[in-house]
């Protein structure tokens, strides 16, 4: 964050890709304001610990990410990650807020069309 200090306010966009901080990482990113957090693969990881941070987090910064092809979600850990692995993450992620998965879907959805609008 301290690299991307002399960009405050100036309209920065992006995501924190596979994001795997801390709670307080979390909330730096989110008060810096335009950025996003990548979730993959590894919140459903039995021993992460990311979860617990995740739940923390207001679900309206998330992203879902794939990393293809690595961290692949549990139960194909280990295997080849593919784009088709995302419903995975996101019934993790709808688990941990405890919302139905249509909700965490569209939750993500509408914040990857507001981040890349100008590419979709």
């Amino acid at each position: 964050m301290q690299m991307l200090e002399q960009f405050r306010g100036k309209g920065l966009k992006g995501v924190f890709h596979s994001f795997t901080g801390t709670i307080d990482q979390a909330r730096e990113i989110i008060e810096f304001g335009g950025f996003y957090i990548g979730i993959n693969g590894i919140v459903t990881f039995k021993n992460s610990g990311l979860d617990a941070v995740v739940e923390q987090i207001d679900a309206q910064y998330l992203l879902l990410e794939t990393d293809a092809p690595y961290l692949t979600p549990t139960p194909f850990r280990g295997k080849r990650n593919e784009s088709e692995h995302l419903t995975l993450i996101a019934a993790k992620l709808a688990t941990i807020f405890n919302i139905n998965f249509n909700q965490i879907t569209r939750i993500t959805t509408e914040n990857a069309y507001k981040l890349f609008k100008k590419l979709i």
